[in-house]
């Protein structure tokens, strides 16, 4: 039996989604092509020979990718099995169905592949000609406890040709990337987790990602990033994980994702984070609004935000803060208010300018369709954009959204540094406030070190985050 796992777009790293499933499908003795087609060609002998072609979707542009595929796959190979894996397939079911799609598999997808396949190369594929019979078969989430195999690389594009750590000396590090665990403990209502792990945790064993870490390293990595939805949902697991990778590798750093409440919650491993060689630490922010982080349920305030901006200071580590900048409450005088906050805390260059400009996605399955507000505003579900559709009550928000869409693409394929881009958007937000650019901002700007040719904090240069 032979299963082609393809990955269209995961921000730029070599795909875990497509590494650790291949590690227990080998290991079955499945004949395994890996691509990512975001840095290579489909390869047309591999998909003509192919039992079956499984689609990894992480997130929503892999997603809109991976059907994009679908015709040139089939008529490649009209026999194979297709399948569809990862957070956004399961929400996304009944239209990946309406496109003959065979299976569709969230949560922990590597243990029921390898029964997928079994059970392909052991009855005939007539048997799974109905949705019912394939149901029985595979359950389309699967959140069951598994033993995680350490991830297989072999045949993927090399580490280099993926995103690079850019540090403030010049320095460009080669990146790999890892996950210490799944799922989240928490229910943010817009996060694509949710709706497939509804507050389901798991953790990779802890020698599973140290053996995923040295492979890396001996291919080349410097740095690490550590792909959890929170490091430190698990944080026995964590801190003991990093200790064992700097005491093996005290030279390699790494970057990780956490809450700003368990930021707060756990400030005393924060020198720890430091001491093991943690660069920054991403944090979904999401908005400095009150009223706006009380509708997402993200459990915590502006306070907090910037309680944990000041604690980062005082132990030494960078905090690098994303935004969902855009959303049905947001205002043209609390945007303005975003910029000003950014700027007063010196934060300009350690927020991607594209993290301004991103404008809420409401997903199948999304808990934001619980809000009688958003009810009223959601447009029938847009297929092909895989998206409810929404307006804002006030148009000039949303034409802001645009010009500063505009703005952060025309100054990133023009390599302007952050603080650039940073004032393009600002004056614009200004305009479109009705509020004149004021003098006291341009003289800040000019005494702040914005205009840096070269990055002023450490950062992946891969900006995107959906």
């Amino acid at each position: 039996m032979k299963v082609v796992l393809i990955s269209t777009y995961e921000l730029g790293r070599q795909p875990f989604g497509l590494a650790s499933p291949a590690g227990w499908l080998r290991e079955a003795g499945v004949g395994v092509t890996c691509v990512d087609v975001s840095r290579q060609p489909l390869p047309e002998d591999a998909v003509c020979g192919a039992d079956l072609i499984a689609f990894y979707v992480p997130m929503h542009t892999a997603t809109r990718l991976a059907v994009g595929l679908l015709p040139s796959v089939r008529e490649l190979n009209p026999r194979a099995k297709l399948c569809f894996y990862g957070l956004y397939a399961p929400v996304n079911e009944a239209y990946l169905r309406g496109l003959r799609v065979d299976f569709v598999i969230g949560g922990q997808f590597e243990e029921p592949l390898a029964a997928l396949m079994k059970t392909l190369a052991g009855r005939n594929s007539a048997e799974f000609s109905s949705e019912a019979t394939e149901k029985k078969v595979l359950p389309s989430i699967w959140l069951k406890r598994q033993t995680f195999r350490v991830p297989d690389r072999a045949g993927l594009p090399p580490l280099e040709t993926y995103a690079r750590l850019l540090m403030p000396n010049g320095e460009s590090r080669v990146t790999g990337y890892t996950e210490a665990s799944r799922g989240c403990k928490h229910l943010c209502r817009h996060c694509p987790i949710v709706p497939v792990y509804n507050g389901v945790f798991r953790v990779v064993d802890r020698e599973v990602v140290l053996e995923d870490v040295r492979r890396q390293v001996a291919a080349g990595a410097e740095h690490v990033t550590f792909g959890d939805p929170d490091f430190f949902n698990g944080i026995g697991h964590a801190i003991p994980l990093v200790e064992a990778l700097h005491r093996e590798f005290p030279q390699l750093t790494y970057d990780a994702t956490i809450k700003v409440e368990h930021l707060l919650k756990h400030r005393g491993r924060l020198p720890t984070l430091r001491d093991t060689g943690c660069l920054f630490v991403t944090s979904a922010v999401e908005s400095v609004d009150d009223v706006v982080l009380e509708k997402l349920e993200k459990n915590h305030t502006r306070a907090d935000f910037l309680n944990v901006v000041e604690l980062f200071r005082e132990v030494g580590l960078t905090l690098a803060p994303t935004f969902v900048a855009f959303t049905p409450w947001t205002t043209l005088e609390s945007y303005c208010d975003l910029l000003g906050t950014i700027r007063a805390r010196e934060l300009i260059e350690n927020v991607p300018p594209i993290q301004l400009a991103i404008r809420l996605l409401i997903p199948a399955g999304s808990r934001l369709l619980e809000l009688p507000d958003v009810q009223r505003i959601v447009e029938r579900f847009d297929q092909e954009k895989l998206v409810y559709p929404w307006k804002h009550a006030d148009a000039r928000v949303d034409a802001l959204c645009e010009r500063l869409q505009e703005i952060v693409h025309s100054g990133e394929k023009m390599k302007l540094p952050r603080g650039r881009i940073f004032r393009r958007i600002d004056e614009a937000a200004n305009e479109a406030a009705g509020r004149e650019y004021a003098q006291a901002d341009a003289v800040r700007y000019s005494a702040m070190p914005v205009l840096a040719s070269r990055a002023t904090i450490p950062y992946l240069n891969e900006p995107w985050y959906c």
